[in-house]
């Protein structure tokens, strides 16, 4: 149950995704810089550029693809495809061409969705120069036979990758990482929620001090990982745990896809969090396909890093598509997916292991005054069990977390038992 200041975050954040939508986003270029520049607006982001040719491990940044205009335009001079209308039109990265073809040849450079006509696909082609147009099915076939001017305004040239970090300083230096992708165009679900979703998270842990110190990454998919990965190779044990937000904002039930290593501190978490919350969601085990966890998890690294997202990527319809617009995303959800995230890491920055300073028999709680403190509380016999099993568990082996799923018992109410025992002397972390 998401509380009344989630809910204005959630209308927040889609005002947010309404607003990044326009954009033209790619895996380098200007539209990737302004859509920095307004997530700017809202937490401080120290932005990197990375020049074209740059060996990032096994891959080199590319050369960075701009675009102003594109249009295919029949004899009359309409466009009957239009780069203004919506940036999925283009292919991404497509080379410039100013050129007048028939019909049949222009086909050979157009991407529809014939099972779903009215709707737009997302192509790219990376790393392959070519050129093209997605368009309806249902535009496609009513197009006559003749001649059609097409016109793609871009630019391929050496430039620079750009990727932002925003770090929210903690009580130690050790790391949790919050990654997100920044490449996607007109896609809402994918990834603007999730850009949203991290942005407000950023903003509600700055209210606070966390433990551990929180770094979110606003990087293009993969070879912004990988760059992120290869500029910060040497400082990359501070990182203990991690999470990629994605596809964060569809009606759909929450999913968490754990790590490589399968038994992370963030797989536990998340798997107790959403479990005792009673959420309808989905643990699903880790495969090297996805979105960047599989960077992060890769073997040289192997952090542990899950993802979390509602219906994962491919899993809906709408996905790389025109459908998936500020109006397949809610409010709702998207505040959701953040009071999980916000109770994974309450959950995270508490799950430290204790040492029993009483350990032989059990110690008198009563002198202490611990039992006294329970008077009158409708969970006092709770919080006992709590304070007994936290004095049983704490071998310096144990986490919190550890004694909450053993005892079944809430992790609050664990966490707050071990606060009571520690001002009393009786465990220290």
């Amino acid at each position: 149950m998401t509380t009344r200041a989630e809910q204005g975050a959630g209308a927040q954040m889609h005002a947010l995704v309404e607003r990044l939508y326009p954009l033209c986003r790619s895996i380098t270029g200007d539209g990737v810089r302004a859509t920095l520049d307004i997530v700017g607006e809202y937490v401080p982001l120290q932005v990197h550029e990375v020049p074209t040719g740059t060996q990032v491990l096994d891959w080199t940044v590319p050369q960075e693809w701009n675009i102003r205009d594109a249009y295919v335009a029949d004899a009359s001079g309409n466009r009957v495809v239009d780069f203004a209308a919506s940036s999925l039109h283009v292919l991404g990265y497509s080379v410039p061409v100013s050129a007048t073809m028939p019909l049949a040849e222009l086909r050979e450079h157009l991407y529809t969705l014939p099972e779903h006509p009215s709707w737009v696909p997302y192509r790219t082609s990376y790393y392959k120069p070519q050129w093209g147009f997605c368009l309806a099915q249902e535009t496609l076939d009513a197009l006559p036979d003749g001649d059609y001017e097409v016109r793609i305004d871009s630019t391929l040239a050496d430039g620079h990758l750009t990727y932002a970090e925003h770090v929210v300083p903690g009580q130690v230096a050790d790391e949790v990482i919050v990654s997100c992708h920044v490449c996607h165009p007109s896609l809402a679900n994918d990834n603007l929620a999730g850009i949203a979703v991290a942005t407000f998270l950023a903003r509600e842990l700055a209210r606070e001090t966390p433990y551990y110190t929180y770094r979110f990454i606003y990087a293009p998919g993969t070879i912004g990982a990988i760059t992120w990965l290869a500029r910060n190779a040497e400082r990359i044990e501070a990182v203990k745990h991690g999470l990629v937000l994605a596809c964060a904002g569809d009606p759909g039930q929450l999913t968490y896809k754990r790590s490589r290593r399968g038994d992370a501190e963030i797989d536990r978490v998340l798997r107790h969090v959403l479990a005792a919350s009673e959420r309808p969601h989905r643990v699903a085990e880790f495969t090297p396909y996805g979105y960047d966890e599989r960077q992060y998890c890769s073997p040289g690294f192997d952090l542990g890093v899950g993802s979390l997202s509602r219906t994962p990527y491919a899993g809906y319809p709408e996905y790389h598509t025109s459908a998936d617009n500020p109006d397949f995303v809610s409010p709702e959800a998207m505040a959701d997916t953040l009071a999980v995230c916000r109770e994974a890491f309450a959950v995270l920055d508490r799950n430290r292991r204790y040492v029993n300073l009483s350990p032989y028999g059990e110690p008198q709680l009563g002198r202490r005054g611990l039992y006294d403190s329970l008077g009158g509380r409708s969970d006092a016999q709770q919080a006992q069990m709590a304070m007994l099993w936290v004095l049983s568990m704490s071998d310096g082996e144990h986490g919190l977390l550890d004694v909450a799923e053993r005892s079944g018992l809430p992790f609050d109410a664990v966490a707050a038992a071990a606060d009571a025992l520690g001002a009393a002397g009786l465990i220290k972390a």
